[in-house]
């Protein structure tokens, strides 16, 4: 069965998700939808497929059978909400809500409707990342000591409803749950607003899994230099995953006893392996995911569950960025005292 599919929302995302549904396998892309009127029909000529002004008009003449919901995140909501009660599968970008009671709201929609929602956590399908976790499954670090996540660059101006706790830091998040496999157990963050008028642009989190693995992540929209960097050190070595280029490497330890101070036993460099790994689009294959798990009546990762989650430790991470514990603020308002040399 070929799946007919369309997308509502033509933005940056949006319109990478027009081009990459017309080659996704099995899948026909029928018509696309954004209030932009302009933004439209320069889609919709350019693609060849039929341009609605909004989601209830391509339902009621396109009869998708699956849509991309590429909105603004703060239209995340009504518009998932619009398309499961229509019975159609929906494949929300990320975020998935502003908030954790809207995501809640759009996952327990799919549940009861019985329709395939996935969230557009994209980084679960770049090939680094992939191997990272397989490597991480085999043991080929041991115990697990730290992650940490780097995800800094420009500000992207189109984002206006959500800061960059929501709109990127849920990838970071997501990412911890997707390679370690086990919740987080404690967290803080403090965060900063520089460029954006209404939102954080930079955060930095730390916090510990279950298991004791130690986490920072490094989040913000004032770098100039795009990095997506994740780095997880193991007693065995370290993985280095850079998502942009998506290359992995693995340094190995080189354990060796102290020749030139007793006593001492410390690691060493060891080996390094660069990975060659299929370098792929990762839209590409989380499209293909998408579609496939339909056509199989199958569940589908990342699900709106996963969404559900990134989102529940995003409203976290941005409600402990605001307090600071009221005995560390009582010391910094002292005065310093008069230091004399």
């Amino acid at each position: 069965m070929t799946l007919r599919t369309a997308v509502v929302g033509l933005g940056s995302m949006g319109s990478n998700h027009v081009r990459v549904w017309r080659d996704v396998e099995g899948a026909e892309l029928v018509a696309v939808a954004d209030a932009d009127s302009n933004i439209l029909r320069r889609v919709s000529e350019y693609h060849g497929v039929p341009g609605r002004a909004t989601l209830a008009e391509l339902i009621a003449r396109d009869r998708p059978d699956a849509v991309s919901i590429a909105v603004p995140t703060s239209l995340h909501e009504a518009a998932a909400l619009e398309a499961i009660s229509a019975g159609v599968h929906v494949l929300v970008e990320k975020p998935l809500a502003p908030n954790a009671a809207a995501a809640r709201r759009i996952a327990e929609a799919a549940r009861v409707a019985g329709v395939i929602g996935m969230v557009g956590h994209i980084e679960r399908f770049n090939p680094a990342l992939v191997e990272m976790r397989l490597l991480l499954e085999t043991g080929e670090l041991g115990e697990v000591f730290s992650l940490t996540g780097r995800r800094v660059g420009p500000f992207p101006p189109r984002i206006k409803d959500v800061g960059v706790i929501h709109d990127i830091a849920t990838h970071d998040l997501d990412l911890v749950r997707f390679l370690l496999r086990e919740p987080f157990a404690s967290l803080s963050a403090r965060t900063s607003r520089r460029v954006h008028e209404q939102h954080e642009d930079l955060v930095s989190i730390i916090g510990t899994t279950l298991s004791g693995v130690v986490l920072t992540l490094e989040v913000n929209w004032l770098t100039p230099r795009k990095q997506r960097e994740t780095l997880v050190l193991g007693e065995r070595g370290m993985l280095v995953a850079d998502t942009v280029t998506q290359d992995l490497f693995l340094y190995r330890n080189n354990w060796q006893e102290g020749t030139w101070l007793r006593n001492v036993r410390g690691v060493d460099e060891g080996d390094m392996t660069r990975f060659a790994l299929r370098r792929a689009e990762p839209l590409r294959l989380e499209l293909q995911a998408f579609a496939d798990a339909i056509r199989a009546g199958a569940e589908v990762e990342p699900n709106l569950v996963d969404g559900v989650a990134a989102i529940e430790l995003a409203d976290m991470v941005l409600d402990l960025s605001r307090s600071v514990p009221e005995n560390v603020r009582a010391r910094f308002d002292q005065p310093l005292p008069n230091l004399k040399t």
